[in-house]
């Protein structure tokens, strides 16, 4: 995440409050959370704090659910698009950095 993250991925949301713009229970969140779906910050106090893309990806995830998808299998596809992504970054960055060092420019 970058030092200025934008209003998505701040982490500023209560949990009673995305209870309410998900329509899960603070239970069911908790849960997410153990089985590693969902990771909230917590506050000084202890409080977990989540981002709008938090509340995003728990809708995905009691979508998946009423589907009938298990939550091992929620977590095994985020884990694969997760190192998808992770390998699209260093492929750029390699490109980048082969770019750089061969003088190559885009057009």
């Amino acid at each position: 995440m970058t030092d200025n993250p934008s209003y998505k991925d701040r982490k500023v949301i209560t949990i009673g409050v995305v209870s309410e713009l998900t329509g899960l229970t603070e239970r069911q969140i908790r849960y997410y959370e153990e089985r590693k779906l969902i990771f909230p910050e917590r506050s000084p106090k202890g409080n977990r704090k989540y981002s709008f893309m938090d509340v995003e990806q728990l809708i995905d995830i009691a979508n998946k659910r009423e589907e009938g998808v298990q939550t091992y299998e929620i977590r095994q596809e985020m884990l694969k698009k997760r190192r998808k992504e992770e390998r699209k970054k260093r492929r750029e960055l390699l490109r980048g950095e082969i770019n750089a060092r061969f003088g190559i420019q885009k057009d």
